[in-house]
């Protein structure tokens, strides 16, 4: 890969990162645990929570399990970064965000044994799982790469 694109990926991961781990600082630091802070009532609150699974808890108590899994993913990840080329500005966003999330999660999972969450709606009487910015990240990058793999119809590449 071209320095140019390695450097812009290396910038939005970093900065993903610390906007992830400030927001989670923040939760910390300004909601005891367990508890929420209703933002639109009803729909939306804060509470921190502690996750010690993946997605929806799922492999709950499994950390060391999930950091392996985490760490293996990555490998994949940066050999296929290494064989591309040279990236476009939209691959440096979904990469840049998937990276970005995936390493603010695993940080929290080597540091605390959980992942902080506190994003929590309930939508149509649904009590959403609780989640965070990592989160966030992955899923918007991980929903843009799935577009752009049907539009461009290429998987070749994956």
């Amino acid at each position: 890969m071209k320095k140019k694109n390695l450097l812009q990926l290396f910038v939005l991961v970093i900065l993903l990162l610390f906007i992830d781990q400030i927001t989670k600082a923040l939760v910390v630091n300004r909601i005891p645990y367990g508890s929420s802070l209703s933002i639109i009532p009803n729909f939306f609150k804060l509470t921190y929570v502690k996750n010690t699974g993946a997605a929806w808890s799922i492999l709950m108590g499994n950390q060391i399990l999930l950091i392996v899994m985490t760490f293996t993913v990555l490998v994949f990840f940066f050999l296929y970064l290494y064989k591309k080329e040279t990236l476009s500005k939209l691959d440096i966003l979904i990469y840049g965000g998937l990276l970005g999330g995936i390493f603010g999660n695993l940080i929290d999972r080597i540091r605390l044994n959980y992942v902080i969450d506190f994003f929590d709606f309930t939508i149509f009487q649904y009590d959403f799982p609780v989640f965070n910015v990592a989160d966030i990240f992955i899923v918007l990058a991980g929903t843009v790469l799935i577009i752009k793999i049907f539009k461009e119809g290429d998987t070749h590449d994956i």
